[in-house]
């Protein structure tokens, strides 16, 4: 039941090249998310001397309202894109993080499979008692870490859920303001 150095030496490469991978997908969405901020900020800086250019045109509070009016739904229309663009990238990233973690665990399972078969071959007469428990502490400790992970994937798709319908919330309730402003600025 002892191990080799080169079972050693194996081990801590695929170690090594799991975090590796790991750091590389994490540095993949830091990128994106950087990329898309600069975006969004150099989309802002245009927009937002636009809107100043405009806003020193306005002439009386009526063209003030109806100024205020046009720029609303289009700003949160962005947000709304601008948000479900973050959570694009982090879901994502997460899932690639996931799958890793995923491949990890397997080879884990079978290394520890193959580690309490080695065990189960060298062990001595008369302590099947004792190898039928580690048995089934390895059989529970795999249930409930699958079940965790089952939890995990529905309170995601929950989340999911949940920020698709704010975001429609969000993009109606817009909708539903800039016709006021309208109206009040036209009144």
């Amino acid at each position: 039941m002892s191990n080799s150095p080169e079972q050693f030496a194996a081990a801590g490469k695929a170690n090594l090249e799991a975090l590796v991978e790991l750091g590389q997908k994490t540095f993949e969405g830091v990128e994106k998310l950087v990329e898309l901020n600069l975006q969004a900020a150099r989309s802002n800086m245009g927009e937002g001397v636009d809107a100043a250019k405009a806003l020193f045109a306005v002439k009386d509070a009526q063209e003030l309202f109806a100024l205020q009016s046009s720029l609303m739904q289009p700003a949160t229309e962005k947000a709304t894109a601008y948000g479900r663009q973050v959570y694009e990238i982090a879901q994502s990233t997460q899932a690639e993080v996931a799958k890793l973690a995923e491949a990890q665990y397997a080879a884990l399972q079978q290394n520890i499979a193959a580690l309490v078969d080695t065990a189960v071959k060298n062990a001595p007469a008369g302590s099947e008692g004792a190898v039928a428990m580690v048995r089934q502490a390895v059989t529970a400790a795999n249930t409930a870490l699958e079940n965790a992970q089952k939890a995990a994937k529905q309170a995601v798709g929950v989340a999911e859920a949940n920020f698709e319908a704010m975001s429609q919330t969000a993009a109606k309730a817009a909708s539903a303001v800039a016709p006021k402003a309208a109206r009040r600025a036209a009144a």
